[in-house]
């Protein structure tokens, strides 16, 4: 697997070029927030559901050069998202098409402006190494599970290079145990294609350089969620025996795409 250096040696021109785009992107994301901030505080001031926070966080997908693209037929209401994970990109890719919500690391809130915007997008933060508050946080999900807002975890807990799949951490699925009546789990493959280690946060990486990396690459890359088939929780025996489902279901998606083999 190559590494980060390797992955980030370019030719001067390219340097140089990287560098403009990614100021250039700063601005529009700047500029996008301001206006969304703008129509966000003006709905609420008339009391109207906000589409605002979804569409600049897809907004913050396109900056960057992302375009979304999806296959499968995806659940709208009453579903369960669980998908895998590469980096704080799948974050506004995601949201930004579904209009999702997600269980994040409670380190995040802390992030500069990051933290706010996800804390407006109705995020609910979990400690995973706070294991006296999982029933708690386990509550706190069945809550915004019960509201119009569909939620996504990413049950490996951490970001990978795609290259496989990390060991599912089943803790949040006890939400599903029993499921509030006609949920549904939905598994989501992302993936983008041959740039996934390009843009995968891996490593000792920091969230600086990665979001250098992410706004300064010049190549066009498209991220593909795959919504698989969704399933009853409630014929599964536990949180174990759903999250192993999920994950199953993931990786036959990957294999099939041989995506275990895409190289950058």
């Amino acid at each position: 697997m190559p590494s980060t250096a390797t992955i980030e040696r370019r030719n001067p021109v390219a340097l140089i070029l990287g560098q403009l785009l990614f100021a250039a992107r700063l601005l529009l994301m700047a500029a996008s927030l301001l206006v969304g901030l703008v129509l966000h505080n003006l709905w609420r001031l008339f009391r109207q559901p906000s589409p605002w926070p979804r569409l600049f966080l897809l907004s913050i997908s396109w900056t960057a050069g992302i375009a979304t693209a999806t296959s499968g037929r995806r659940i709208r209401k009453n579903v369960f998202y669980a998908a895998n994970h590469h980096s704080w990109i799948d974050i506004p890719v995601m949201s930004g098409v579904t209009g999702c919500t997600f269980v994040a690391n409670d380190g995040i809130e802390k992030w500069p402006l990051i933290g706010w915007l996800c804390t407006i997008n109705n995020t609910i933060f979990v400690n995973r190494e706070n294991k006296l508050s999982v029933g708690e946080q386990v509550d706190d999900l069945r809550e915004a599970m019960s509201g119009d807002q569909p939620v996504t975890i990413f049950p490996e807990g951490t970001t990978h290079d795609g290259s496989g799949l990390l060991p599912f951490k089943p803790s949040l699925f006890a939400a599903l145990v029993p499921p509030p009546t006609g949920m549904m789990v939905q598994p989501v493959f992302l993936t983008y294609g041959r740039h996934t280690r390009r843009i995968s946060w891996v490593g000792e990486e920091g969230i600086v350089e990665n979001f250098w990396r992410v706004m300064s690459y010049l190549k066009p890359v498209t991220a593909t969620m795959h919504f698989l088939d969704p399933f009853d929780p409630a014929h599964f025996a536990d949180r174990k025996a759903i999250s192993a489902e999920v994950r199953a279901r993931i990786a036959e998606a990957m294999q099939a795409g041989d995506h275990y083999r895409s190289h950058v």
